[in-house]
């Protein structure tokens, strides 16, 4: 039992609270954290020591970021601004698609980092975890970053863009979805240590992490990509790709975490709670399925909104099997494989002496 001095809050709320958030009073000749203190929830964080590591693929991932580190303005924008003003460069049908992929990625990367910094550092209470959420924060401001980047040197317009999240309705409904699963943590009452309250952060985590960045962004990635194979938008592409690189680090992150939960509270991991959370992949696939018939109703050349169904039908079961769960949809095969090969970057340009750097992750990226 740990012992509080006098100016330790009063309430047991407060007290779990402070425990849980590493601000409560210092333990004055407590006992030192060891390794078996450590759990992904519900322990006492104790002012975030790191040492000793218990899970070290948090710490990995935290330096896997860090190698990975970019900023936008490397970029070049030149030729991408070329071609949105010319007449020509792209159809009408690229422009749509481009200006809400824009719009959706710019409220969705400060809604991702929203819910990081006000809900789950608030209630992971591992010190590595909360190293690498910090490194994901910053990375969530480079990516809203890289919009109003894009927003600028394109000349496009602003209030159009970062308000498509309140006036197009598939943006809105996406939006919408997600942070209905942040409005319990938003109760500054809040915390974990109850089953219910458990299983509510483990939705925020599933609704963020699995399906926010692990189902939703990669329709946003294929589009733009898929114009960067063909050699159109190439700044924009290069810098998606940057992205990809990062979101699939942040995706695995939060795989581990949710799995990690599981293995510590088997107990939350019910067969209710497994269904809700098939039920929850499964209506956001339907989602991002509307969205992309909105952003591409007549497709254009190797993407359409079918093929982009398709993907998200295996997408989503793939996430299904990271998470132990049964598939939600029949099995189908990937109609983009070559997203694959940009999710696996392992040589980038240095911008700075135009040679090539090697990076930690991944492959070599080929537009062939």
């Amino acid at each position: 039992m740990l012992n509080w001095n006098e100016e330790t809050p009063t309430s047991a709320s407060q007290t779990a609270e402070a425990d849980a958030t590493g601000l409560g009073a210092i333990e004055r000749g407590g006992a030192r954290v060891s390794v078996d203190d450590k759990r992904m929830i519900n322990a006492r964080a104790d002012v975030n020591q790191l040492l000793p590591l218990k899970y070290k693929w948090a710490w990995e991932k935290y330096l896997s970021g860090c190698n990975n580190h970019w900023m936008p303005t490397e970029v070049s924008m030149q030729a991408d601004i070329a071609l949105w003003k010319s007449r020509e460069g792209l159809t009408e049908d690229e422009r749509r698609m481009l200006k809400r992929n824009l719009g959706f990625f710019a409220a969705s990367e400060s809604l991702v980092a929203n819910n990081i910094v006000l809900a789950i550092y608030r209630h992971l209470t591992n010190p590595e975890c909360r190293q690498y959420l910090l490194r994901q924060a910053f990375e969530e401001a480079v990516h809203t970053h890289t919009f109003q980047y894009i927003v600028e040197s394109l000349g496009l317009d602003e209030g159009e863009l970062f308000n498509m999240y309140r006036e197009v309705p598939s943006i809105t409904d996406k939006a919408a979805w997600a942070l209905e699963y942040t409005k319990h943590l938003d109760d500054p009452d809040f915390q974990t240590g109850t089953r219910e309250a458990d299983q509510a952060f483990l939705r925020d985590l599933v609704a963020f992490y699995v399906i926010f960045e692990g189902m939703w962004f990669y329709t946003g990635f294929a589009q733009i990509l898929s114009l960067g194979r063909r050699n159109k938008m190439v700044g924009i592409a290069e810098q998606y790709q940057y992205i990809l690189r990062d979101e699939s680090i942040h995706l695995n992150f939060g795989i581990d975490v949710i799995n990690q939960i599981k293995h510590e509270n088997p107990h939350l991991w019910t067969d209710v709670f497994k269904n809700e959370v098939r039920s929850m992949i499964r209506e956001a696939a339907e989602l991002e399925a509307a969205y992309g018939r909105d952003t591409m109703p007549r497709g254009f050349l190797g993407l359409n909104a079918e093929l982009c169904e398709q993907y998200m039908h295996f997408i989503a079961n793939r996430r299904c099997a990271q998470l132990g769960l049964e598939a939600v949809f029949e099995a189908t095969e990937n109609p983009f494989p070559w997203m694959s090969e940009a999710m696996d970057l392992k040589k980038e340009k240095n911008f700075f002496e135009t040679r090539v750097i090697e990076y930690q992750n991944g492959g070599a990226l080929s537009w062939d």
